[in-house]
């Protein structure tokens, strides 16, 4: 026993120091040597079994007065100092599970297991119109989703039957298991399999969930598609995705919004965008055309001389911001529609026409031409 370091010193604790003290001093080495901060590194690995050692006599009330008396040699192998690393499962009746958790995170194993757990969120997708999507709309869906039974409330016991504390593990979900190791002896700590680990017994399952508590049902629901939904957006509902586990809440349902091609109408934002198709005559001379929106068509004057792909702008004709009264704009594109299947006397109006008009009426004609013609003479 000779070789042994003093328990006290190993902590880094006084010999004087509380319970409070060397569970204190055990957290801060047992993080600092734990093997998962020091991968690979075999002289942490043996201080953290120390550590463990160290911890295991001297948070035992019995082992820590006969280590105060008698040092390392009041102590039997077998039953105190001997026991060595014992793993996360359990050390000397110590449940290091506990002891980890406060400083990775989360409560002891069993706790974790038994706490109320918020349900899962579930996704819908919907395929509504383009108008529907600008004005707003209700429709119903139909999903499946996981509640908590009805005919038990949730608890997974038939009627009139109550639920027991597992004798086992005395409702702590787990159980410990002692071996004989090469180290000592060595206590882990598994999932109780009288109670799977819930730490509750029920002797008469409810029938209609067979124990789980929990059932899956069809729900209907009239849902509110607020005007300006874009397409892929997304729509909260909450508390009505599934049901939680061990009473905690119900997760939320999302719908997520995809928009059908509209026949005229195209969308950015919250702008929309079509092509409106104008005769030769209409470009040429101006005058009023009706344009399509998405309340019906209205008049718009186009000046004259206006060019084939020009863009014109109405404002606060397109879709409404989601929660406020403005609107974003409506552009139009006109196309000149080339005519077809002409009668003989349009035919000869049409030539009629091009022997009146002078060059210069086609500006952008007279300086391409003009462009080839200088590039020509330069070769």
């Amino acid at each position: 026993m000779a070789d042994k370091r003093d328990y006290y010193e190993v902590l880094g604790v006084d010999k004087n120091a509380d319970d409070n003290a060397i569970k204190k001093g055990y957290r801060q080495m047992a993080k600092k040597y734990h093997p998962d901060m020091n991968p690979g590194d075999k002289d942490a690995e043996a201080k953290f079994k120390e550590v463990n050692e160290a911890y295991a006599v001297l948070s035992d009330p019995e082992k820590k007065q006969i280590y105060d008396q008698y040092g390392h040699d009041g102590l039997d192998p077998t039953s105190g100092a001997g026991q060595g690393f014992g793993g996360f499962g359990g050390f000397g009746g110590v449940d290091l599970g506990d002891i980890f958790g406060s400083f990775f995170g989360g409560g002891s194993s069993s706790e974790r297991r038994n706490a109320p757990r918020r349900g899962d969120d579930i996704t819908y997708r919907m395929t509504i119109t383009f108008e529907e999507a600008a004005f707003g709309c209700t429709k119903e869906l139909k999903y499946n989703r996981i509640e908590a039974c009805k005919e038990c409330n949730g608890t997974g016991a038939d009627k009139g039957s109550g639920i027991e504390t597992c004798s086992r593990c005395k409702g702590t979900g787990t159980v410990t298991v002692t071996q004989r190791t090469m180290f000592g002896m060595m206590q882990s700590q598994k999932t109780c399999d009288s109670c799977r680990g819930r730490g509750k017994i029920i002797k008469n399952p409810c029938q209609n969930c067979r124990g789980s508590g929990n059932v899956k049902l069809t729900k209907k629901l009239d849902v509110s598609i607020p005007a300006g939904v874009d397409d892929g957006g997304r729509i909260c509902l909450r508390g009505q995705g599934n049901a939680g586990v061990n009473g905690g809440s119900y997760g939320d349902l999302y719908i997520i919004v995809s928009l059908r091609p509209h026949e005229i109408f195209e969308r950015s934002g919250n702008d929309i965008y079509c092509e409106v198709p104008v005769s030769y005559s209409e470009l040429v001379l101006g005058g009023e055309i009706e344009v399509p929106t998405l309340e019906g068509t209205v008049k718009y004057n186009i000046p004259e001389g206006t060019q084939t792909g020009t863009r014109f702008c109405i404002k606060n004709k397109g879709i409404v911001y989601y929660n406020t009264k403005n609107h974003g704009d409506l552009y139009f594109t006109v196309v000149m529609e080339t005519p077809k299947n002409l009668s003989s006397e349009a035919k000869d109006a049409l030539r009629k026409f091009a022997e009146l008009c002078e060059n210069s009426s086609y500006v952008k004609k007279q300086k391409f031409y003009e462009k080839i013609s200088k590039i020509f003479k330069k070769k």
